[in-house]
């Protein structure tokens, strides 16, 4: 398996380093950089080999993780239960990468039928950009996230992009990586994972919940960094995540998706200010008790 982090000599460029601002200073030196290699997800029964499903630009970690949170949230498996095993495997190229994961599937589970129409190969940025349509990736979850009862103090949203930030160990020191942490309701870290790509990061951490039984993740929060994107909703949906939390935007379908869920969509949260998109009736006192329905509510406020 490759490393999450290498270093390069890089040309380092400082512009006015004279009085006069005239002058460049220029510096070879060595820096982090956040790793991407492909991983290819093979799966099928037991017995002879199995046949390739997808291509994933990743950083490489926590590769099972992500194997197993892909599956889930594209709805190919449900639970553990149906994945006999699942290893990390050296693949047909020399020298060794490790960038295959081989996925066998539990007896009585259908191996997936690809679809030439629904390319599943993807990229570190966007998890869906293949996809036929989105009619083709609006997958069902077998979960009931509208019916969650949990709520969420402001004070405890706003915590949470610190408490990501903080505990991003690959970010700081290469500025390059994405994260997603599922927390508690009561703000408490559960799983953190950091990824080239956003839908990868939180592949990771669904992945790493499904090989913990721990699905479906109800009363959690799901924060990301970057935006909130349609197939993000998807993933906190068929993992059973009833609030999804982004410091940056989230897209007209991110929203329509959340609603149809009934999940609870924030976005631009950034310190004490924040926008609530969807589930508004989830976010302790901003919503009145006689609207605070078990449904999904279009949030108010503008762009901090």
């Amino acid at each position: 398996m490759g490393r999450v982090t290498q270093r390069r000599t890089i040309v380092r460029v400082t512009v006015g380093a004279g009085d006069d601002g005239s002058e460049v200073d220029v510096k070879r030196s060595p820096d982090s950089l956040a790793a991407e290699e492909p991983l290819e997800i093979r799966i099928g029964p037991g017995g002879g080999a199995r046949p390739p499903l997808t291509v994933t630009m990743r950083t490489p970690g926590d590769d099972l993780d992500l194997a197993i949170g892909f599956l889930l949230t594209e709805g190919i498996i449900r639970h553990s239960g149906d994945v006999q095993t699942a290893q990390l495997c050296a693949g047909d190229q020399e020298p060794n990468t490790y960038n295959v994961v081989d996925v066998v599937l539990s007896p009585g589970v259908p191996a997936p039928v690809v679809d030439p129409s629904r390319n599943f190969f993807t990229t570190s940025s966007c998890g869906v950009c293949g996809k036929a349509s989105i009619d083709a990736v609006r997958t069902r979850s077998h979960f009931d996230v509208a019916a969650d009862p949990v709520t969420v103090a402001p004070a405890v949203l706003a915590s949470l992009p610190d408490a990501l930030r903080h505990r991003q160990r690959a970010f700081a020191t290469t500025g390059g990586l994405h994260a997603a942490g599922l927390f508690t309701a009561a703000g408490e870290l559960v799983c953190l994972r950091e990824d080239v790509g956003r839908h990868n990061a939180v592949d990771k951490v669904i992945g790493w919940a499904v090989r913990q039984n721990r699905l479906p993740l109800a009363g959690h929060v799901l924060m990301v960094s970057g935006r909130a994107s349609f197939e993000l909703c998807q993933k906190a949906w068929m993992a059973g995540i009833p609030v999804l939390a982004a410091v940056s935007a989230p897209s007209t379908l991110a929203v329509d998706l959340a609603e149809e869920a009934g999940l609870t969509l924030v976005g631009f949260l950034r310190g004490p200010t924040f926008n609530i998109y969807a589930g508004a009736q989830r976010v302790d006192g901003t919503v009145p008790a006689a609207e605070a329905l078990p449904v999904a509510l279009p949030g108010q406020g503008s762009r901090p």
